[in-house]
């Protein structure tokens, strides 16, 4: 396993505009085809194109892990079924008022942690269609849990503020080791910076070394 630094749309977000799991990664429509191809071959999985909710934002409106896959209320049929295609996996529209759900929802093969905002009402859909149990927790005060965590089944990165408490929780509900950390020189939004799977991590382009030495411990890279 191993980390790489990337940029996208020339900026250190990447983790706003790409969605990856062990198999696939989520691209926006007309994005570089070498980067692109660049990007599938660090994570090692295939390059699929999409859009959720007519937009490029994969990151904040998509939750994965390598069972299934959710979209917002909003995804049109058309991308439901590109999605579903592409991935062969089971996809839902999640029946939520909530759009941004990978803001609210961070998952891996073991578990999900799950936004207050959501009340319980998507915890049936995380078990049926990711298959995994859902978690109800608030991260270092803010309520965007999936903004919070960057999860793998290999490791989780949580907001540097987190509680110890906090920490735990998500530790054991998503089964892997989890620790406070930072990427793009400070970020503590995690999910915003980072694109990563069972096979590799990829960050933005402005994470420090230590943080780098960080995320390879808690990814076991």
């Amino acid at each position: 396993m191993a980390i790489y630094r990337y940029t996208f749309y020339k900026s250190p977000n990447i983790g706003i505009f790409v969605k990856a799991n062990d198999s696939i990664v989520l691209i926006p429509y007309g994005f570089a085809e070498t980067k692109t191809e660049k990007l599938a071959e660090y994570l090692q999985v295939k390059e699929v194109y999409a859009s959720s909710a007519g937009t490029r934002l994969l990151g904040p409106m998509t939750v994965m892990n390598n069972n299934g896959i959710l979209l917002p209320s909003i995804a049109s049929d058309e991308e439901v079924e590109n999605v579903k295609r592409a991935s062969g996996l089971n996809v839902e529209r999640v029946a939520s008022k909530f759009t941004a759900i990978g803001n609210l929802i961070a998952a891996n093969d073991n578990g999900a942690v799950v936004s207050p905002l959501l009340r319980g009402e998507v915890d049936r859909q995380i078990q049926d269609v990711l298959g995994v149990p859902a978690h109800t927790i608030a991260v270092a005060g803010f309520v965007q849990t999936g903004s919070m965590i960057i999860a793998t089944n290999m490791g989780a990165g949580v907001h540097p503020n987190a509680t110890e408490e906090e920490v735990k929780v998500v530790s054991e509900a998503l089964q892997v080791p989890a620790e406070p950390v930072t990427v793009n020189g400070g970020m503590p939004f995690l999910s915003s910076g980072v694109v990563s799977n069972s096979k590799a991590v990829v960050v933005g382009n402005l994470t420090s070394g230590p943080e780098l030495i960080m995320l390879s411990r808690i990814f076991q890279a």
